[in-house]
């Protein structure tokens, strides 16, 4: 596996969630504005942190990929205790769903059905973000190369705290489409959708039309992209300019560009464009900026050249229909 394009998925993540964070929630028009083309990293803006300064997009990324090389395996109860342990630390930025299913598992809820328990009790519309899509690009390193553990290892980390459908298939997606470009697979978007064939239709919908764009098969202005937190638009956004910027630098800025939920859709946007480039591509200045590169790097390294297996238990979760929702 190429360990630049295995780097770059990592880096390109935190990248994309850096340069999107201080221009979170503003409108497009509002970004042109003030700071005209997002090119450099900003300081202040959203959250008022320093130039750099990832959010929960990388953080959460970062514990799944400490908890893999730690274990050597997919455990979810290993991740949970990182997931928490980040929870406790009182993070500047966290996503509602996300805050309300780590406080359960803080105070002991089973990770077999606490994700489910939420998700069932929300309505449409607030059940279905990108919390879980924005941090799952890890898994898409480590099990590259073991297909069918990847789509258990996505749906169930998933549905950790973000149960819905349309979420777990997201991963899956999103961590396909990693492995593909670390393959060097023609097509990879195709990849993804191949191994995602039961799930949802709105949603092989969104991605269907991104890879006929990819693919030369339609024009671009075929799809209408939207900025919400919604994980069915941001996959498609994220995947669009990861897929089909002619650098990861323009894949990165254009997600930014867009406004709204910045540094998630420029962090899903990062990690595809980092897979499919490699880490030479990104800026050194926005990795100078990142403290936590090095690191990733190193993760990076890690994920690809080691072997990793599923814990029973996860296995044992996606087979028996728990996840079927």
């Amino acid at each position: 596996m190429d360990i630049s394009k295995s780097r770059g998925t990592l880096v390109g993540l935190a990248c994309g969630d850096a340069l999107g964070r201080p221009v979170e929630f503003n409108t497009p028009g509002r970004i042109r504005s003030k700071h005209g083309r997002v090119t450099e990293m900003l300081a202040d803006g959203t959250h008022g942190q320093p130039a750099g300064t990832i959010t929960d997009d990388t953080e959460l990324a970062l514990c799944i990929a400490r908890s893999l090389e730690a274990t050597g395996e997919f455990d979810p109860p290993a991740v949970v205790d990182r997931f928490v342990e980040w929870y406790n630390s009182g993070p500047f930025d966290i996503g509602r769903l996300t805050a309300s299913t780590l406080r359960r598992l803080a105070a002991g809820g089973s990770w077999k059905t606490v994700g489910i328990e939420d998700w069932k009790h929300l309505p449409e519309g607030q059940n279905a973000g990108n919390g879980s899509v924005m941090r799952c690009a890890p898994y898409g390193i480590a099990f590259a190369s073991q297909p069918d553990e990847l789509v258990t290892v996505s749906r169930v980390s998933s549905a950790l705290t973000h149960a819905d459908p349309r979420c777990q298939w997201g991963c899956v997606i999103v961590n396909a489409t990693i492995a593909g470009l670390l393959l060097d697979v023609e097509e990879p978007l195709d990849y993804a959708i191949n191994h995602a064939d039961t799930a949802p239709d709105e949603l092989l919908d969104a991605v269907g039309t991104v890879a006929a764009v990819a693919q030369g098969e339609s024009e671009p202005t075929s799809i209408s992209l939207d900025n919400s937190g919604y994980v069915v638009t941001t996959l498609q956004a994220g995947l669009y300019h990861g897929l089909t910027a002619e650098t990861a630098k323009e894949a990165i800025v254009e997600a930014v560009m867009m406004g709204g939920d910045t540094d998630t859709i420029g962090a899903v946007a990062g990690a595809v464009a980092g897979a499919r480039f490699g880490i030479e591509s990104l800026p050194d200045q926005w990795i100078r900026a990142i403290d936590q590169a090095d690191e990733l790097k190193q993760l990076g390294t890690t994920l690809a050249q080691e072997s990793f297996t599923v814990a029973p238990a996860a296995d044992e979760v996606c087979a028996d229909g728990t996840l079927d929702l």
